[in-house]
């Protein structure tokens, strides 16, 4: 087949491919105009499954089953009233593409409702008559009408500080905007990482108030004052925030100081207001008033009260420290500490180091500390799944290999509801395996105690669930398997003693240096210190799996009106943040109530 025929091809599969979504789409606005649920439930395959955000019931919302996706969307439609839906010239064409085995034609579209502008993304396949029916619907609202984002056309024109002679500059109006000397913020943000100051931007443009508090003296230092080799371990052109990608000279695998450096700059550039030295340390609702009262303390002792209406938790998956209790630690007569106060292996030459744990942290360090010399044993303490970076770990990444504009590939990645996921995260968990066969059997050879989860979803289950169990290795296990980094189990461990680790047996495994990589407590723990127990029993747990399989209480409402939780990898931070500001900006609106 010659250039020419090939491409007329694949120009004929394309019209082949848009003529069926638009057939699609067409018969699904007439059946959901119609209330009809025969006609929509016959639009969809018997294993079908849709994912709402927002669009049409104001949450992150999977059904699954044709009747059921039916009887939903037509009781939604009588207050969302849904309508035009088209395939938008702009985005990502509908193309042939295998999504988990599934030969299908992938095509996003594009809506309205009677508040806003919706897209969505449909996946069709034949069925047995040869029909083309959906087994996956995703939609999503993306902007309120009259209130759209503030970027591109739609841009402020800067006429309040413009050739503004003997008045306020651009200068002036920010420092009075960061004192809030004359107001309260409509939203306090607690943390200015990727997911505070990813929502930070999105609320700026919408119009809401916004402050952020960050307890570290620079934006960016919660990335900087982690262990001094640190890097993203996943690729760049995943992770920006909104409105701005990182510069094309950047490298692929962040490292962390350039990062940190980077959401200082944001943060200037995005016009983002935030106090840093600053610690948000209790809170309390005022159900009357219907805002917070926030005590925030500086750090030079001094407090201050502000009284937002939202308070947005934007601390990570992790919050302090967990130190379980080790028997006899307290007779070791080296140096303790835990993992998030480790630097560099630099100044410990020569000397013998146990790290207590077997996550990616640990292994990171262990590498760390092995460059500098150091004689280094990590100690496992549960079963823990390894996965490379590359190339295994990059198969998540797939989505965004697949280019195009950022927005289409968050709206594909994004459109999964939870028994996808798992389904997905079992298909590429087994070609992980595959990858890595060398590497994990070198490690079960030392006794290395190796899983791939408890469902065999692997490392991004884990994530979802708990927040870790895992190692996206760098390099630490092929150290492992040559014996250059020890491994010692911990149930071989009676206690530990002033010269280090005393084992069952009755031997020694001196160290000068014990560092606890026992991870952190969830985001629950700082509403417990800041908020009391009362508040976390109302507003219950917060990340891992909720009943209906999306993450609990997170991006979305929660059953304690004003209190809300983001948090996660840069580019869930990202496509989550405009959902979350889009809530916050309803609220505001009169057009969603608590929950």
């Amino acid at each position: 087949m010659n250039d020419f025929d090939q491409s007329f091809l694949e120009f004929q599969t394309a019209q082949h491919a848009r003529r069926q979504a638009e057939d699609w789409l067409s018969a699904f606005e007439s059946a959901l105009t119609a209330r009809d649920t025969t006609r929509i439930a016959a639009l969809f395959h018997q294993d079908s499954h849709w994912r709402d955000v927002l669009a049409f019931t104001w949450h992150l919302t999977p059904i699954a089953g044709p009747e059921t996706i039916a009887q939903r969307l037509a009781m939604e439609q009588t207050r969302v009233e849904a309508h035009g839906f088209h395939l938008p010239p702009a985005r990502r064409q509908p193309r042939k593409a295998t999504r988990l085995g599934i030969e299908s034609i992938e095509a996003i579209f594009e809506f309205k409702t009677a508040i806003g502008r919706g897209a969505g993304l449909i996946r069709l396949s034949p069925n047995a008559d040869n029909t083309m029916k959906a087994w996956l619907l995703s939609t999503t609202l993306e902007s309120l009408d009259g209130h759209e984002e503030k970027i591109g056309p739609n841009r402020p024109t800067g006429a309040a500080y413009s050739r503004n002679f003997g008045g306020d500059n651009w200068a002036d109006i920010r420092r009075k905007a960061t004192a809030y000397e004359d107001r309260e913020p409509t939203v306090l943000v607690i943390g200015a990482a990727q997911a505070g100051l990813s929502i930070a931007a999105r609320l700026n443009q919408l119009g809401i108030d916004t402050l952020v508090v960050e307890k570290w003296p620079r934006i960016g230092d919660s990335w900087r004052k982690r262990y001094h080799s640190l890097a993203l371990h996943n690729s760049i052109h995943l992770n920006h925030l909104p409105y701005m990608e990182f510069p094309p000279t950047w490298p692929k695998y962040i490292p962390k100081d350039m990062l940190g450096n980077w959401f200082e700059f944001y943060a200037d550039v995005m016009e983002i207001n935030c106090w840093t030295n600053t610690e948000f340390v209790a809170g309390a609702w005022d159900d009357t008033a219907k805002q917070w009262t926030a005590t925030l303390k500086r750090s030079d002792g001094t407090e201050r009260t502000v009284r937002p209406k939202h308070l947005v938790f934007a601390n990570g998956v992790s919050s302090y420290p967990m130190i379980p209790e080790q028997p006899g630690l307290a007779d070791f007569k080296g140096t303790v500490f835990h993992s998030e106060g480790f630097d560099s292996g630099e100044g410990w030459e020569g000397k013998n180091a146990l790290i207590i744990g077997t996550g990616s942290s640990a292994n990171d360090i262990a590498m760390d500390l092995h460059s500098h010399g150091v004689n280094t044993t990590l100690v496992q303490r549960g079963s823990t799944t390894v996965v490379s970076i590359d190339p295994s770990a990059r198969l998540n990444e797939a989505v965004w290999d697949e280019g195009g504009l950022l927005e289409d590939c968050d709206l594909v990645a994004s459109s999964s509801t939870p028994p996808l996921i798992i389904k997905a995260y079992k298909a590429v968990t087994q070609r992980m395996m595959a990858l890595d066969k060398d590497l994990v059997d070198g490690l079960k050879r030392i006794g290395f105690k190796y899983d791939i989860g408890e469902d065999e979803t692997g490392h991004q289950m884990k994530y979802r669930r708990r927040g870790g169990g895992y190692n996206l290795d760098a390099g630490s296990s092929a150290l492992m398997i040559k014996g250059e980094i020890g491994l010692l189990q911990y149930d071989r461990i009676d206690r530990f003693c002033a010269e280090g680790a005393l084992l069952k047996d009755g031997s020694i495994v001196p160290a000068d240096l014990i560092i606890l990589a026992t991870g952190y407590f969830p985001q629950t723990e700082l509403v417990r210190r800041a908020l009391g127990e009362a508040m976390v029993e109302r507003i219950g747990q917060v990340w891992g799996q909720g009943p209906d399989g999306e993450l609990s209480n997170m991006y979305k409402r929660t059953p304690q009106q004003g209190a809300w939780f983001i948090a996660g990898s840069l580019s869930q931070a990202r496509t989550y943040s405009k959902y979350l500001a889009l809530q916050i900006k309803a609220m505001e609106l009169g057009l969603l109530g608590p929950l």
